[in-house]
């Protein structure tokens, strides 16, 4: 049993003063494996002042200081990548090689920030007066339980770079990888107050940091709905928001596409990380001549699918994060029969053999209209919806018929026709033929999907605010 009690703040681990006590379940068993306990308003207020005292020197600093940071940074989250998979794959069922991928990343992310810093014009001249690209300030930073370390790590990345001093609030569902992340960066040797990090509910610890005077930028990951609460609480103080929010991402199957290569691919879109992925392609658009054979293929493909031990290289759906997402999908799946789509694969229920754990049946629909919930709602775990299409430009108008924008994925033979369709596609990014992103560009979402970018040069810009310098 671990028992995790302590915020990040001001350069040490300090007693969270948080009266409420919650359990670590794996999912993949239901055993309790650890206990932490919560931060509540008072720790975060601590956490934001230890930032706003540090913000002035660090706001100050140059950029070879912020370099050097980054490296140590990133050495530090490599020199933790296999404490940072177990902890994912214990607390969230985290598939091993998706852990790894994770564990890997969070230091990426900082070697990748050093490099962009490295190269950034911080002044530059416009018309007659000299541009000035300064810290925004005090940055509060949320990061889901779906990526816990990698959000963390990207989004400090960019604003370490940028110059910004930050306190984290990681969701109350990932104490032990924040706990594990918050070791990596002490050991990093940032100065005192530079980077904060206190775990507790949105109600409380979020709201106060969310309306908190002091904290200048806000940068979310997680559900439109609780986007918009914080957005609404941010108004009042005017602090600069970027948003990463719900998905519902389209793929689209164009009618020249190779099925041997694009079916693997949009399988593993619409099934990675356990579907419990804002990007996940779970609407599959395909040609109403190949609708008979692409759904043959993907019956197939989905019957070879393994379900259970996370930590089994061959497993490749691991177990939701907890008995509530576990629900959520059973109520999609149960919606999708109710409303009249096919099922081709999975269905309600666990997998057979697997009597313990919040383990679902990869499950596919055939004949989904785009007005069923399945094909409107982000469900999060492992359903894909097949939906027939008639032309491409019908194509295009299902995947954009969708309040939601974040990514889409096309597969053709045709380069410049695939470019051409993506370039109609309301989704801040678009990939051809793939389905690994591009870390140094920008991502984030349009329409209800989001506010802002991440990645690169865009996503250290979040952090940055331009003051025009005039001279007579």
């Amino acid at each position: 049993m671990r028992t995790f009690d302590q915020n990040y703040i001001d350069g040490a681990f300090v007693p969270v003063t948080g009266e409420e006590l919650v359990d670590i379940v794996d999912p993949a068993t239901e055993e309790v494996v650890g206990q932490a306990r919560l931060a509540n308003r008072d720790d975060a207020r601590r956490a934001v002042e230890a930032a706003m005292h540090a913000q002035p020197a660090f706001g100050g600093s140059v950029v070879a200081e912020r370099i050097g940071l980054l490296e140590r940074l990133r050495a530090s989250m490599l020199a933790h990548a296999d404490e940072i998979l177990e902890a994912t794959i214990t607390e969230y069922g985290g598939l091993v090689a998706r852990a790894q991928w994770v564990a890997n990343y969070a230091s990426q992310c900082f070697g990748d920030a050093a490099r962009v810093l490295s190269t950034y014009a911080f002044e530059r001249p416009v018309g007659g007066s000299t541009v000035v690209m300064a810290p925004v300030g005090v940055s509060a930073l949320f990061a889901p339980w779906n990526s816990t370390a990698g959000t963390m790590a990207s989004k400090l990345a960019s604003a370490i770079a940028a110059g910004c001093a930050t306190v984290i609030k990681p969701s109350e569902l990932s104490p032990w990888q924040a706990h594990v992340v918050a070791r990596a960066i002490h050991e990093a040797g940032l100065p005192p107050g530079v980077v904060n990090i206190v775990t507790g509910r949105g109600l409380d610890v979020g709201a106060e940091i969310g309306t908190h005077p002091g904290v200048t930028k806000l940068s979310f990951t997680g559900s439109t709905p609780t986007g918009k609460l914080i957005a609404r609480g941010a108004v009042d103080t005017m602090k600069r928001v970027s948003l990463a929010l719900t998905g519902k991402s389209a793929s689209l199957l164009l009618n020249d596409a190779d099925l041997n290569a694009a079916i693997p691919l949009a399988l593993g879109a619409a099934f990675m990380n356990s579907g419990q992925a804002c990007v996940a392609g779970t609407r599959l658009l395909v040609p109403r001549a190949r609708t008979a054979e692409v759904v043959e293929r993907i019956r197939s493909a989905v019957a070879a699918l393994r379900v259970g031990d996370p930590r089994d290289p061959a497993t490749t759906i691991g177990p939701m994060v907890s008995r509530a997402q576990y629900e959520r999908v059973q109520h999609f799946i149960r919606r999708g029969i109710d409303q009249g789509a096919t099922l081709i694969a999975g269905g309600e229920g666990r997998p057979d053999g697997l009597d313990r754990g919040w383990f679902v049946r990869p499950t596919v629909f055939a004949d989904v209209r785009n007005d069923m919930d399945i094909a409107r709602e982000e469900i999060f775990g492992p359903v894909l919806s097949v939906l027939p299409v008639d032309s491409e430009d019908e194509a295009i108008a299902v995947a954009n018929d969708s309040p939601y924008g974040l990514q889409a994925y096309v597969f053709s033979t045709d380069a410049d026709r695939a470019r051409r369709v993506a370039a109609r596609l309301q989704a801040g990014t678009v990939l051809i033929n793939r389905v690994a992103p591009d870390l140094l560009a920008p991502f984030g979402g349009v329409k209800q999907s989001g506010v802002g970018r991440e990645f690169g040069v865009r996503g250290m810009e979040a952090f940055l605010e331009p003051k025009t310098i005039s001279a007579a």
